[in-house]
């Protein structure tokens, strides 16, 4: 994976435990809900999926989704919504860091 630009106090968060290769990400726990901070290699496409909500934002690089039947690009500073529930899926062709917010409260667990 390339260089992280999260400064040392994300770094320092616990690792979440990720099922895909090229993904990296640290988890910062609260009561109701996860943040991940994450680094995506070009892996290709996350299939189609559900689980609770999501909202992000696209730190670096440029990514894919598909939310429901609507498919659009994203790139630094653009946010996204994911409602609980509704099927999506992803693609990523370069390198990206992105910042999720999971309504699931266990959507990750520690690595």
């Amino acid at each position: 994976m390339s260089e992280s630009s999260y400064p040392e106090f994300i770094k320092g968060l616990p690792e979440a435990d990720i099922p895909f290769d090229g993904v990296r990400g640290w988890l910062s726990q609260g009561e109701s809900q996860q943040v991940v901070f994450f680094e995506i290699d070009p892996i290709g496409e996350v299939s189609t999926h559900t689980h609770g909500d999501q909202w992000g934002i696209v730190v670096k690089g440029e990514m894919e989704l598909t939310i429901g039947e609507k498919t659009r690009k994203y790139g630094p500073g653009d946010s996204y919504y994911i409602p609980a529930g509704k099927p999506h899926s992803a693609k990523f062709l370069s390198f990206v860091r992105v910042i999720d917010v999971f309504g699931d409260v266990d959507r990750y667990g520690r690595k």
